[in-house]
């Protein structure tokens, strides 16, 4: 089965005065089958309300928030990093190489 990756905005700070988000509280889910791995992160933005593309809170969508925090993560070659670090966790689930127990 092949393994779907689910980001999403778990919250975000902004200035009350500008609307300017600040930070993202962001998750990446991996799934395959009835084994799943997670990661959890934050990032911090810098908001130019004067910037031709700039976004207010109210006007967002949480297309645009993760756009701007795999982007600022450094863009798909850290996306495709952290996805195969949870397909590695996932795996390991699935075969793994270490187990613990006791032989009594």
């Amino acid at each position: 089965m092949a393994i779907t990756y689910n980001w999403t905005i778990g919250n975000l700070e902004r200035n009350t005065s500008d609307n300017g988000v600040v930070v993202a509280h962001y998750r990446v889910d991996a799934v395959d089958g009835e084994y799943t791995a997670g990661a959890y992160g934050t990032q911090s933005f810098t908001p130019d309300p004067t910037a031709d593309d700039f976004i207010a809170f109210d006007d967002l969508t949480e297309a645009d928030v993760i756009g701007w925090v795999q982007n600022a993560l450094g863009g798909a070659e850290k996306v495709a990093e952290i996805e195969a670090a949870l397909q590695a966790k996932i795996d390991e689930d699935k075969n793994p190489t270490v187990v613990a127990g006791l032989p009594w």
